[in-house]
């Protein structure tokens, strides 16, 4: 019940006292930061999560729309068109760059989506026919890969803020439990030294009665009266 094995070794000077009060001062803010780190990241990472649905949502839309426009170009043009347009295309337009964005001290890598100059036909692609639904179904499917792309930057931005929540709110969770077990454990030394300071006034008050009642008990022998 003592509680000397979770006590410090230090000596009971000035400076000791400074040093704890300073080391406890520490604690609390570093306490203080990391709860508002938490609410922070939380914060985002439950926007993030909203924009994760709503772009599950619209990827499916858009997928649907380009599959129909694929469809109606091979209506139109007839047969597989992939060769043809594998042979227009001679470099790639649509190009990915990456950024980064500070969140409380996290950095979120973010995707980006862009087009380049170049080739933006696709040549004798449909022969003079179904060209309006080529250039549709283009369009659609660059939509879609835009659509990809975001999606593919929030569920990445998503997996990192889980992670850092997750080793943030144990650490919160751990200086907490040391600052609630170190209450409780002086809590319980002013209860055992209220007890002592009890039990060491009551041993008091005891041998005091002792010793002042011993002449009424007649334990003494009284001396004898000659006549």
């Amino acid at each position: 019940m003592s509680g000397a094995g979770n006590r410090e070794a230090v000596f009971p000077t000035r400076q000791s006292l400074g040093l704890m009060k300073a080391k406890l001062k520490g604690a609390q803010t570093g306490h203080d930061l990391l709860k508002r780190k938490s609410e922070a990241l939380t914060k985002r990472f439950r926007e993030i999560t909203r924009r994760i649905d709503e772009a599950k949502r619209k990827m499916g839309r858009v997928m649907q729309i380009a599959a129909f426009s694929l469809a109606e170009v091979t209506y139109a043009v007839g047969g597989n068109i992939g060769y043809q347009v594998q042979e227009s295309a001679k470099s790639a337009r649509f190009r990915i760059r990456t950024k980064q964005e500070n969140v409380s001290g996290v950095f979120l890598p973010a995707f980006e989506s862009y087009t380049t100059e170049g080739n933006s036909d696709f040549g004798l692609t449909g022969l003079g026919k179904g060209g309006q639904q080529v250039q549709r179904c283009r369009e659609t499917y660059a939509r879609a890969v835009e659509t990809l792309v975001e999606l593919a930057s929030l569920q990445t931005a998503f997996v990192i803020l889980d992670e850092v929540i997750k080793v943030v709110n144990r650490r919160v969770n751990a200086i907490e439990h040391v600052q609630n077990k170190k209450q409780r454990d002086t809590a319980a030394q002013d209860v055992e030294m209220k007890l002592r300071r009890e039990a060491a006034e009551k041993a008091g008050d005891d041998k005091e009665n002792e010793t002042s009642g011993g002449d009424l008990l007649g334990d003494e022998e009284d001396a004898d009266v000659i006549f």
